[in-house]
């Protein structure tokens, strides 16, 4: 099992930036990928981005290309999101995910760990 707490949501405006946090617990986080989802109102949870056990290889949506930056601490157990040049459109509740596969799969249900959610919310 793997246990994960999402923080750093918060409201920016549009041009602003945050940076999410997921501490993992459980299971020895450098054996783990790692990756970040986000749903917004009334739309399927979707992925974001995605980066593998040692953290050098990384995967993105086309949506937060060149804007979205994960990057993981395997001494601290935790995996960042740098979200620069936020949009009204990146509104949503961004979550934490685990997987046991190279990259996280970019289909949610594919992943079986998920850490409870973040709101993040960019005013235009």
């Amino acid at each position: 099992q793997v246990h994960l707490v999402e923080s750093g949501g918060g409201l920016v405006q549009a041009g602003g930036s945050l940076r999410l946090s997921c501490a993992a617990s459980g299971r020895t986080f450098s054996n783990v990928a790692m990756g970040w989802f986000r749903q917004a109102p009334g739309k399927e949870r979707e992925f974001v981005a995605s980066i593998n056990r040692r953290g050098d290889n990384t995967y993105y949506a086309d949506s937060v290309k060149g804007r979205f930056t994960i990057s993981r601490d395997n001494a601290k157990n935790t995996v960042y999101l740098q979200m620069n040049s936020l949009k009204p459109e990146d509104t949503a509740v961004y979550y934490c995910a685990a997987a046991d596969s190279f990259l996280v799969r970019t289909t949610p249900g594919d992943n079986p760990y998920w850490g409870q959610g973040t709101q993040v919310t960019v005013s235009s």
